[in-house]
């Protein structure tokens, strides 16, 4: 930790935020001579890279000079006001909630750029390429750095648009319907989310979260309340995606390039679960008390649906898709951070924003190795890799299998690594919820979700045996091993999925300190 003075902590919150648009803006731009490089295309993608870098050093330097000895304040604030009348500001800051996140979202993106940097997707020019991951980055950011709601809507809109053209013009087989897909589920998830955000914004006076915090839904009846959890959480809920508004994901991720899927699974769905924590759970405690239950019994619903969908996808004969099981795969995870989140407790709250952080590193890093396996092979059907016996890629890639199994047993909860601990603390949440929950329900969800391990367990193992396990035939064509450019891409999420795994106080004691005083109501 550093000392860094308040006001340079404000600028480099706000150059986190604004700098990749900024960056957008000059990647359409002619290159200058001198930085074109072998051609233009390589230049912008270099571009690409220096602006998402300058991005992660900025968030590390602003994660060095927070102050951890008060992880719950406020910290780089900057208040503007925008729009008097309705009393709508240009309010950023971060805590111990939001500043892994933020710091989460600058790391993918970098690795994400410098991936493209050496293999860039086929498709349209690298120009626009480079200007919608910047665009992408910004909004994710702005999500977790604004304290309005109609900024916070704003910048979660505002992905929208680079993710479909992403997944339009970059994507695979079947990438027009998955990317009206996408669209059309969100886009109408967030008009209802809109509805709820005005009602709690008029009714309260202000749509300052930090005041709305404060206040802790005190100037808000139980009825507007519970309107209010109903239309947010449906937007919330699609975004995450929640059992049974998930339907969007899987097509959208087999059809993504590989990029497109590591930051869509790492940082988009984070938004969703972001906003159940900092504006629901604070905001309208009285309505989001009312569905917790609910929300509890669709999250471990998505957990054995997710697992049982894998299971399916996984066995010999089914012709699945490696990017659709991880996909599906993520429905239970998220499944894991919702139930932590209708627990209404410290300990289950900690572990959603844990397995928030643990599912970023470790998924990302899955859409990265079947992405490289997929440049290979040509394909990602496991009936097609395994050929009966199995891939063996252990065999013929040993690194690269190697560090897909790592990727499995992390997914799986491994103790000692970042995916166990979210979840364990989840299902100890929801073992002792809030004291006006029902424990007996929650007790029946504790039970499912525990079972949902073992099914997640056996989906991954399956998936490990038959693309990294099987005798290597004489006449196998060579496969390459990991380069020195995915080496440096994906070294930096294995290193903090055991870091995160091995001392997960470096992020509990973030975001425990926040989250006690999130639930209590108030801001210091």
């Amino acid at each position: 930790m550093i000392d860094i003075n308040e006001s340079v902590m404000q600028f480099l919150l706000a150059f986190v935020v604004v700098g990749p648009l900024l960056g957008a803006a000059a990647a359409l731009l002619p290159a200058p001579p001198g930085l074109k490089g072998k051609s233009p295309e390589q230049a912008v993608l270099r571009h690409g890279v220096t602006v998402t870098g300058a991005v992660l050093v900025a968030a590390i330097v602003l994660a060095l000079g927070f102050d951890h000895d008060h992880p719950s304040r406020i910290q780089a604030s900057t208040d503007i006001s925008w729009i008097p009348a309705l009393d709508v500001r240009i309010h950023l800051g971060i805590d111990g909630i939001s500043l892994p996140l933020v710091v989460l979202t600058a790391l993918l993106t970098f690795l994400s750029a410098l991936y493209s940097y050496f293999k860039m997707p086929a498709g349209p020019s690298a120009k626009g390429f480079v200007a919608l991951v910047l665009v992408l980055e910004s909004g994710t950011l702005a999500t977790f750095a604004v304290l309005d709601l109609l900024l916070f809507f704003l910048a979660f809109e505002m992905v929208l648009i680079p993710m479909y053209f992403l997944i339009a013009r970059w994507g695979g087989e079947g990438r027009t319907a998955a990317a009206w897909k996408f669209i059309l589920y969100t886009l109408l998830g967030s008009v209802v989310m809109l509805l709820g955000l005005l009602l709690i914004g008029l009714r309260a006076g202000t749509f300052d979260m930090v005041a709305l915090v404060t206040d802790n839904g005190r100037s808000l009846s139980t009825s507007v309340q519970v309107i209010a959890v109903l239309a947010i959480g449906v937007g919330l809920a699609v975004k995450t995606p929640m059992w049974p508004l998930h339907s969007w994901l899987p097509d959208a991720h087999t059809a993504a390039p590989t990029v497109g899927s590591v930051l869509l699974a790492g940082v988009l769905l984070k938004m969703g679960t972001y906003g159940f924590v900092r504006i629901l759970l604070p905001i309208a405690p009285d309505g989001f008390r009312t569905f917790a239950p609910y929300l509890a019994a669709f999250a471990v619903v998505g957990i054995i649906y997710g697992s049982l969908a894998c299971l399916a996808l996984a066995k010999q004969g089914a012709k699945g898709d490696l990017k659709r099981l991880i996909a599906y795969s993520s429905v239970g995870h998220m499944g894991f951070v919702l139930l932590g989140i209708a627990t209404m407790t410290p300990t289950g709250v900690n572990g959603a924003l844990f397995a928030n952080i643990a599912h970023g590193l470790i998924t990302g890093l899955l859409f990265f190795l079947v992405g490289a396996l997929k440049d290979r092979t040509g394909t990602t059907d496991l009936d097609t890799l395994a050929e009966g016996t199995g891939a063996a890629l252990y065999g013929k890639a040993p690194r690269l299998g190697g560090l897909l199994a790592f990727g499995a047993v992390a997914s799986l909860g491994l103790p000692g690594l970042a995916g166990f601990w979210g979840e364990m603390l989840a299902l100890f949440g929801a073992f002792r919820p809030a004291a006006d929950l029902s424990r007996p329900a929650f007790l029946t969800f504790t039970a499912i979700g525990a079972f949902g391990t073992l099914l997640t367990a056996a989906y991954l193992l399956v998936v490990v045996r038959r693309v990294c396990m099987g005798a290597v035939p004489q006449d196998a064509p060579a496969l390459t091993d990991v380069r020195s450019y995915e080496f440096a891409a994906w070294t930096p999420l294995v290193a903090l999925t055991v870091v995160a795994g091995l001392w997960p106080r470096t992020l509990l004691g973030l975001t425990d300190p926040a989250v006690q005083q999130l639930l209590a109501g108030g801001t210091r």
